[in-house]
């Protein structure tokens, strides 16, 4: 059977002893690492290869130079946490991460290196070291690429693409599957484990690095499952993404910083020359630096100069940037790249532990979708490709239930396929779908982006809040609690969209206000989360802010 007629039957409802949610560097690690012999369905959203981790240019940190140590890498990583990284997290990250660049290059992932054929290293904000390594300027692409060649051709594995999670399968305080919808049908998946790999939350915002698919629908699943959530309120904006009218926002990557770029203002001045580390700082405060100098200036954009770069070095090392820049017409050698800060990187997620557990038995999350307290406040540049790697790595040994009765029973089981008879909406009803989603992103950059309002994210946490009970109650949506798990469902063309675009507003409107809440509840500023209100870090918030459905937003003391 040709791969294209295997992709339109449906997918088997089992046995599957692990279904991974998210086909990006954290879900084919995991594919890579999970046990031999085990049965996994790997289940993408795209129909594409795209994935925040395949846009990532910077590129992966571990120390691997002479000059450099794991314990200097933890301390830049502890120091760009604002006191918030546990630190067994921490210690667990700089001590893999030598031993995960091995895997890579077993695999074949084909680094930069020096003419001595070592492994070529940039500076990245906040490293103390030379340490990140690259591959030109799609370090992201290159790895992603490498892990699913290996990852596709382990025994036992089923990749489909196209399938949407809508719903986690939770049974006796146990997730135990997955409910999927592949293209037209609706089925639940059982498994023995179920391990999200979704990624961030970056198009919770109108600006964005971020992939499409990146809107936070992995917090939002986890949540409403019962699984705890944290320190959502960090969120890293990162200073440099092309600000062009008509051209989309496209992350300019800090090693071209690391590498001599400056940034300037319309009178050529540094708007950042103040901060420790200048050009180099932290991204939070080169974010707010940036919005600072563009406010008092009345710019839309802050240059980013390349002319200090030698040109070979440029187009060796950053040639996908500069395509980009070009065909949007600018001359990135010749003049400044027109930049401005956009949401890049959340912090905060599902909590886990160091086996990558979630508070909900049978639940695992790996990638940005987690919170594994490595990152604390604010993200160390390059530390998230490696996360991926690390804390996949640690389900190498999962430990899986038996199988039960009622695996088998619903394995085994087949009641046929039933019919929708639910009508879609006008196309109407579905424009203001589109226009519901869209007001929400533009509503989070304008009260909960850089600078945070506070009371602009009062009104906007309420009026979120009042708006999801009757979303809640559309057809489509009820539909979905009301499927048999015995039994799949054919939708009829119009539904899937509409259910699509339903699920895509009710998973922002339920992430939108768990970020809004967590914002209102943190009355300091730390990291990447700032209030114009209350300016300064406050000893008694080095806490972890925890929020579990049904129970009131709490906090978690930090691990050291």
């Amino acid at each position: 059977m040709k791969p294209s007629d295997l992709a339109n039957q449906p997918i088997p409802p089992g046995p599957w002893d692990v279904v991974v949610v998210g086909a990006g560097a954290a879900g084919l690690m995991t594919c890579l690492e999970l046990p031999a012999g085990l049965k996994v369905l790997l289940v993408n959203r795209n129909t594409s290869r795209r994935s925040s981790s395949r846009w990532a240019q910077g590129g992966i940190a571990s120390v691997t130079r002479r000059d450099d140590n794991s314990e200097s890498h933890a301390t830049d990583t502890i120091e760009a946490g604002a006191g918030l990284c546990d630190g067994d997290s921490v210690r667990l990250l700089v001590d893999q991460a030598p031993q995960c660049v091995d895997r890579l290059l077993s695999l074949g992932m084909d680094f930069d290196r020096n003419r001595d054929g070592s492994l070529a290293t940039t500076l990245e904000a906040a490293h103390s070291h030379h340490r990140v390594l690259h591959v030109q300027d799609r370090t992201g692409h290159a790895l992603v690429d490498v892990l699913r060649e290996h990852a596709e051709q382990r025994p036992g594995l089923l990749h489909r693409r196209g399938v949407r999670v809508s719903q986690l399968w939770v049974e006796d305080g146990r997730c135990c599957g997955v409910q999927v919808l592949d293209g037209c049908r609706l089925q639940w998946i059982r498994s023995r484990a179920v391990v999200l790999a979704t990624g961030g939350g970056g198009h919770l915002y109108t600006n964005t690095t971020n992939p499409a698919q990146a809107a936070g629908e992995g917090i939002a699943l986890a949540w409403t499952a019962g699984a705890a959530v944290e320190d959502l309120e960090f969120v890293q904006f990162h200073p440099t993404a092309l600000k062009l009218a008509g051209a989309p926002c496209f992350l300019i990557s800090e090693a071209v910083r690391g590498e001599g770029g400056r940034l300037v203002d319309a009178a050529g001045k540094s708007p950042v020359e103040d901060l420790p580390g200048a050009d180099l700082a932290p991204r939070d405060q080169v974010s707010r630096a940036l919005l600072k100098s563009m406010r008092l200036q009345g710019i839309d954009n802050i240059g980013l100069d390349l002319s200090e770069i030698p040109r070979d070095q440029a187009e060796r090392r950053f040639p996908t940037i500069l395509k980009r820049c070009r065909s949007h017409g600018l001359n990135p050698l010749e003049q400044p790249i027109p930049v401005a800060p956009a949401a890049h990187y959340w912090m905060g997620g599902v909590a886990t532990a160091l086996d990558a557990s979630t508070s909900l038995p049978g639940l695992y999350a790996v990638g940005e979708v987690a919170c594994t307290g490595l990152h604390g406040a604010n993200r160390l540049a390059s530390n998230s490709l490696m996360e991926c790697l690390v804390f996949a790595r640690q389900l190498g040994s999962i430990n899986l239930p038996a199988v039960t009765a009622d695996d088998i029973k619903h394995w085994t089981r087949h009641e046929g396929t039933v019919s929708s008879s639910s009508n879609s909406r006008s196309n109407a009803s579905i424009d203001q779908l589109m226009h519901s989603i869209e007001q929400l992103s533009q509503q989070c950059w304008d009260v909960a982006g850089v600078n945070r309002c506070t009371a602009g994210m009062r009104r906007l946490l309420a009026q979120t809040q009042q708006a999801i009970p009757s979303l809640e109650q559309e057809e489509l949506l009820r539909m979905l609690d009301q499927q048999p798990q015995t039994q799949e469902l054919e939708l009829e063309e119009p539904s899937r969209q509409e259910l699509n675009l339903l699920l895509d507003l009710i998973h922002r409107q339920r992430t939108s206000a768990l970020l809004l809440e967590a914002c209102l509840f943190r009355t300091e500023s730390r990291g990447g989360h700032f209030r114009a209100d209350a300016p300064c870090s406050l000893p008694q918030w080095r806490r972890h802010s925890r929020q579990i459905r049904g129970q009131r937003i709490h906090t978690r003391q930090v691990t050291d």
